[in-house]
């Protein structure tokens, strides 16, 4: 194995829930109705398809570059004055497995959520390359997320692992042809067909040590 590529929402920040908030709030604010499996389809698009599902689909009379704007201003400000919600367990996983192997990120958070967590938190440093879904053509459950990180890493995408834990994080790095290592948000499960892509389904990130990735690796060949 070459890498490993992490997701960031919902596997080493617990922001889905402020996602879910911040979003009802906007969608409720101008005019919009939100869907009983709305958080669920917005998991994993990125910024530019969530803002026009928000704008065309749930009514947001906002075009949606000004959508995107207000919930990603919305969410920079939670961050900056409640913190940054780890998952249990991020920061010491994300240092085991950057002992062994470089790694990526692949993220839907916009570029500029992406920076303040990772400095926040102080684990900017343990990460060769990062990517956001809006430098990519298509969002999750696309690939283009995961082949671009593996392309700015250097390695073959075949030759990674990849940590998510949504459906369509699931079935963009399996697209990618990464093996999977899933460790599920226990408010919001991945889809069953989507978890039964992962080579490894993970407890939580304690579980997460570089002989079970490695061995998950050996598994998925």
């Amino acid at each position: 194995m070459s890498a490993v590529v992490f997701d960031l929402d919902g596997v080493l920040v617990d922001s889905e829930p402020v996602w879910e908030e911040v979003r009802r709030a906007f969608v409720a604010d101008h005019g919009g109705q939100w869907q009983p499996d709305t958080q669920q389809r917005l998991m994993g698009m990125s910024t530019s398809e969530w803002a026009a599902y928000l704008s065309g689909e749930l009514g947001v009379r906002l075009p949606a570059d000004e959508v995107a704007r207000g919930v990603v201003a919305h969410m920079a400000r939670r961050y900056e004055d409640g913190g940054v919600p780890l998952m249990p367990g991020a920061v010491d996983a994300v240092r085991r497995l950057a002992a062994r192997w470089p790694l990526g990120l692949a993220s839907s958070s916009p570029r500029v959520l992406i920076d303040v967590v990772l400095d926040r938190t102080g684990l900017t440093a343990s990460f060769k390359a990062t990517v956001s879904t809006e430098e990519v053509a298509r969002g999750k459950p696309e690939p283009d997320g995961y082949l671009l990180a593996a392309e700015r890493l250097g390695v073959d995408p075949a030759a990674c692992a990849a940590v998510e834990d949504s459906s369509n994080g699931l079935r963009s790095a399996y697209a990618a042809g990464m093996r999977v290592i899933a460790v599920p948000h226990p408010r919001y499960p991945p889809a069953p067909d989507a978890l039964a892509l992962a080579t490894y389904v993970a407890d939580d990130l304690g579980d997460l040590t570089p002989e079970r990735v490695a061995a998950a690796m050996r598994t998925g060949t």
